[in-house]
Order: structure tokens, then C-alpha cells, then sequence
């Protein structure tokens, strides 16, 4: 037998699920070669602008692959600088097509039963019989 490597896992990238290895191949990020020069929050915000909905996994997975290691290895201060960024440049991101931008939130106070309008209930007489 030789040890030939499996073509399947060249390109496999530590970190990186079939979902998302999916997501990164339809932005035009298919080799570690094309992901280190979009660089991690680049990579992540691609994926965010076609559409998907990739969560800061996905930040961490990338950000582990370039720098071979575990996802869960990335230090701290790190994963805050992922999240400043990834922050940043999707405050950048134009608003949804075909969805209104968020209003403010508003406040309803109901007024207390007491105050209310007494409404008949479906057990009350009514006021005609005797």
C-alpha cells in the first residue's frame, strides 16, 4: 500500500465542518492559501454578506485554522479583537433588502383594572332581565 494522501483531505482545514468549508468554497475561498490572504474577520464577513448566517464559531474556527490549532486555543484577548472587528465591519454592512430597519423599541403600560372599562363577561345577566 502507498501512502498517498487523500485528495478529500488536502483540503481539509482543522476547524472547519463541511457546512461551513461550504459556505467559505461559494465566497471563492476554497484553499488555506485563499483564506490567509482574506485573513480571518474577512473570510467571516464574506460569508455574512452572501447571505448566511455564521455565528462567532465560525470567527474562532477560521481564525484556529490559520493558525493550526484548536477553535478553543485562541486566547482570550484575541477572540475580543476577532469580535471588535467582525463588529466593526458589519456596522459597515448595508440594511436588509426587503426588511425594514429596526424601530426603537417602545413601552406599553396597560392601564390598571381599576382604571380600565368594565367589560361583560361571557357569565354576566344581562341588564334587561328580571
Amino acid at each position: 500500500m502507498t501512502d498517498k494522501p487523500d485528495p478529500k483531505q488536502a483540503d481539509k482545514l482543522r476547524n472547519i465542518g463541511p457546512k461551513s468549508a461550504a459556505w467559505l468554497r461559494q465566497v471563492g475561498l476554497r484553499t488555506r492559501e485563499d483564506l490567509a490572504a482574506a485573513g480571518t474577520v474577512e473570510a467571516f464577513m464574506r460569508v455574512k454578506r452572501a447571505g448566511f448566517k455564521p455565528t462567532l464559531n465560525l470567527l474562532y474556527a477560521i481564525e484556529g485554522a490559520l493558525q493550526d490549532c484548536h477553535w478553543q486555543e485562541i486566547s482570550d484577548e484575541r477572540r475580543s479583537e476577532l469580535i471588535l472587528a467582525a463588529d466593526a465591519a458589519t456596522a459597515l454592512l448595508p440594511p436588509p433588502r426587503y426588511k425594514p430597519a429596526a424601530a426603537p423599541v417602545t413601552t406599553t403600560q396597560m392601564a390598571r383594572e381599576e382604571e380600565s372599562i368594565a367589560m361583560p363577561t361571557l357569565f354576566d345577566e344581562p341588564a334587561d332581565r328580571d
